[in-house]
């Protein structure tokens, strides 16, 4: 009978290898529904339906994320294509000013002329690759129709599995074997209440960010703050990519704009108080010690689910390695009481017991 077990999961997760192009609205209407489901839950003790409650939380929703796309579309737009604009401005300034100041002061022989060569070597395949991905997504009707339906089955996916969320693990449950049935869901109840908290706070992290990092940037008169403020917040769900890829974008604005040190010393000002306000108060304040993993650990998740499963695994990574965490610390305290870890001879102790009585 176990070997029949291995056989249907080894054969679901083929078939989603092969159904993974149309995999992602069901992939993210779970996540939205997951995201959501403690908030209908507490309003369904108060005696609302599920029904009910599902449909105020998508309405909501639904209405907050037009009315910011209203709100910033316009302005992400319009501060994106100057950002784009910037960059020939700044490969001129490298060109005929940084490098040149360079090669004086520290007495280098850097050359100019090969740098622009290079980039312009560079830039056939560069833009050769972009073509080739544009007529990879949009090249045929079937590929943007197929987009368009994945897009809008997103919302329709995640209201229906909010709706109906008990009686989907209930059904996961009742397909447990029952002798094991204890164990798994309690795992599966540590697990949900790491994941939960870490997924909604880290959102919550990456959202204050964003606006840390655009108030700041906007204040001190950088005219493509929010583009590069929102952008360093979306990609602070990896520690320091945000505040690096943020920085860099920002001075290399700034230094077109605004020739001259002090601004560059405020762009830097802007992301050292994000940094502080995200270690002290943001991390604290939404995520806790959900998750207890060292950043260099989280910078290998993150590349590893990039490496094997590209996009979705990126965004998967964290979540992932959460559930990990607490399969893992269920297999090490089992490790723990084991004979093999005490000596043959020796009766297991329950946790946090030792011989010496403690």
């Amino acid at each position: 009978m176990r070997w029949m077990i291995w056989i249907g999961v080894a054969a679901s997760l083929l078939l989603a290898y092969f159904l993974l192009p149309i995999l992602s609205p069901f992939v993210v209407g779970f996540i939205i529904a997951y995201l959501f489901n403690p908030l209908v839950t507490k309003l369904e003790r108060r005696g609302v339906s599920r029904m009910l409650g599902a449909s105020a939380v998508f309405t909501v929703g639904g209405l907050l994320l037009v009315l910011t796309l209203i709100a910033l579309l316009p302005v992400l737009i319009e501060q994106s294509g100057r950002l784009v604009r910037v960059f020939p401005e700044f490969m001129d300034a490298l060109q005929n000013r940084i490098i040149p100041w360079f090669n004086e002061r520290l007495g280098l022989a850097l050359d100019p002329g090969q740098l622009r060569e290079m980039l312009m070597d560079n830039k056939e395949t560069v833009g050769k690759a972009t073509a080739e991905g544009v007529r990879a997504v949009f090249g045929s009707g079937t590929a943007v129709m197929l987009a368009v339906m994945n897009f809008l089955l997103i919302p329709v996916v995640g209201f229906y599995l909010l709706r109906d969320w008990p009686m989907v693990v209930d059904r996961i449950e009742r397909l447990l074997p029952r002798t094991r049935s204890a164990v798994v869901v309690q795992l599966a109840r540590e697990s949900d209440r790491m994941l939960g908290n870490f997924l909604r706070g880290q959102l919550a992290v990456m959202i204050a960010n964003g606006v840390t990092y655009s108030i700041g940037l906007t204040l001190i008169g950088l005219s493509t703050g929010i583009a590069i403020g929102l952008f360093a917040g979306l990609v602070s769900f990896v520690p320091y990519l945000g505040t690096i890829i943020g920085v860099l974008l920002a001075l290399i604005a700034m230094y077109i704009q605004a020739d001259g040190l002090l601004p560059l010393l405020l762009v830097l000002g802007v992301f050292a108080i994000g940094q502080v306000l995200e270690t002290v108060v943001w991390q604290p304040r939404f995520v806790g010690n959900e998750i207890c993993m060292h950043p260099v650990a989280v910078i290998f998740a993150v590349m590893a689910g990039g490496q094997l499963f590209g996009f979705f695994g990126i965004l998967l990574a964290l979540p992932v390695s959460a559930v990990l965490i607490v399969l893992g610390k269920h297999a090490l305290d089992n490790y723990q009481k084991s004979r093999f870890y005490r000596g043959g001879n020796e009766r297991a102790l329950p946790p946090g017991k030792d011989r010496s009585g403690g």
